[in-house]
């Protein structure tokens, strides 16, 4: 349906035409009307017949057109002086501004693994869009072969390059460790790249030997809004470090979890968080820095109940650690998850401490022997118990969950309790009820 404005201007136009349509009819079929004293029939006019003064006939019939004409358009200008009447001008209504959606780089930290074509691959595979997810890969070390991988992707990828190659001095007994350092200082400088010269509000970063799920793209678009609205949270991961095949619940592949332990590999991190870091960034390690109370600052990662990454890379700095046992055996999300479209909202800090302590706590305390045995009656969840760093230590690795902490933090653990699947059950590990905080010295 018009609106009223345009069905009086509709009105109004076909009015105008049809009575000039007329009107051209009845001036050419009718005689001018008599002048005074005279007979209408003595006087030669539009409706008469053509004389032998032919410029005159013409003159007479342009002086009746023009009156008419200027008749018309006195009556025009006065329908265009009460429009105002009818409805407010457009410029007085709020205009509707659709925002755009900001983009999101993706940071691939490369080195010398030719196997970054199947990063790329799966990147460029499930990639939306050009625009709004551009892959920058930052290369150290200099590999040829690596970088020739790199430039056959030509402009579907930006090619930056560590200009810093040289050793860094470092005491004799981290001789072993320089990788570690020169993997910090690259970061450092990838980092500064996407931020300081490329003036980026957020960004992915991506190690070389990750692959990621088709809804990677959409995980991480739907939690910006989360991460930048909540300063309890300083980042967005893709991994669960408990993630393997049977310890998650694979019909829960929307559900994502608080956690207070910094887990990588594939995480979001804003431009804010990174100007607070960059001037303090650790010369070496900077995975365990970041899970040190003085950078945590008791705030959160998001994380997923099923991995958004894997990562295929058993050869590294870290020589395989945990990668045989552990990694190798991470379940990949494969079912796209619309996280855009879904409510959000549950993940907000006092909605969801206060959900999950009650789920946490309200479930029936059982034994080890019983988890570890399948002989738990009914759905769950279940929580089992630990008092002290050994006994988690010792439940975590019996019930085949990774059993390390940083700073006191367990992996994927949330006010100190860790979630996960045993036999097809929810299994919270928990401290007892009225845990306050963290022991640094549990490391």
């Amino acid at each position: 349906m018009l609106p009223k404005r345009g069905s009086l201007i509709l009105c109004g136009t076909f009015l105008f035409v049809t009575w000039n349509a007329i009107l051209v009819l009845l001036l050419w079929g009718r005689p001018p009307p008599g002048e005074p004293g005279k007979p209408a029939g003595e006087h030669k006019g539009v409706g008469e017949k053509p004389t032998n003064d032919v410029v005159g006939d013409v003159l007479r019939m342009a002086d009746t057109f023009e009156a008419e004409l200027e008749m018309q358009k006195q009556i025009l200008l006065q329908i265009q002086n009460h429009q105002s009447l009818w409805e407010p001008p457009n410029r007085d209504r709020p205009k509707v501004v659709v925002p755009r959606q900001p983009a999101i780089p993706i940071l691939v930290i490369a080195c010398n693994r030719v196997t970054v074509r199947r990063c790329l691959d799966k990147l460029l595979q499930h990639r939306p869009s050009a625009e709004l997810y551009p892959i920058i890969v930052s290369q150290d070390c200099g590999h040829a072969e690596t970088a020739d991988v790199i430039r056959s992707y030509g402009d579907q990828v930006t090619h930056l390059k560590q200009p810093d190659l040289s050793d860094i001095a470092v005491q004799p007994q981290h001789k072993k460790f320089q990788g570690y350092y020169k993997i910090s200082r690259h970061y450092r400088w990838a980092l500064n790249q996407v931020f300081k010269t490329l003036s980026h509000s957020s960004v992915v970063i991506v190690e070389d030997d990750l692959e990621v799920a088709p809804d990677f793209f959409e995980y991480f678009r739907a939690l910006l809004p989360l991460l930048k609205s909540d300063p309890s949270l300083w980042c967005v991961s893709a991994w669960n470090d408990n993630g393997r095949e049977g310890y998650v619940d694979p019909g829960k592949a929307n559900l994502l979890y608080r956690t207070d332990f910094f887990p990588g590999l594939g995480w979001m991190l804003l431009k804010e968080v990174w100007e607070e870091l960059e001037p303090k960034w650790p010369t070496s390690f900077w995975d365990d820095w970041m899970r040190q109370p003085e950078q945590r600052r008791n705030r959160a990662c998001i994380r997923p109940e099923i991995s958004r990454t894997l990562t295929f890379g058993r050869q590294g700095v870290s020589l395989g650690q945990f990668y045989d046992k552990y990694l190798r055996y991470i379940k990949l999300n494969a079912e796209f998850v619309p996280f855009t479209k879904l409510d959000l909202s549950y993940l907000k800090e006092e909605t969801y401490r206060k959900v999950f302590e009650k789920e946490v706590y309200s479930a029936p305390v059982v034994k080890y022997e019983d988890v570890k045995q399948g002989q738990l009656k009914g759905p769950g969840p279940f929580r089992l118990q630990y008092s002290s760093k050994d006994s988690f230590k010792i439940l975590a690795k019996n019930l085949g969950i990774m059993d390390d902490l940083k700073s006191g933090v367990p992996r994927t653990g949330y006010n100190g309790v860790v979630s996960f699947i045993s036999r097809g059950q929810r299994i919270y590990l928990a401290p007892p009820p009225g845990w306050t905080q963290y022991d640094s010295t549990w490391s």
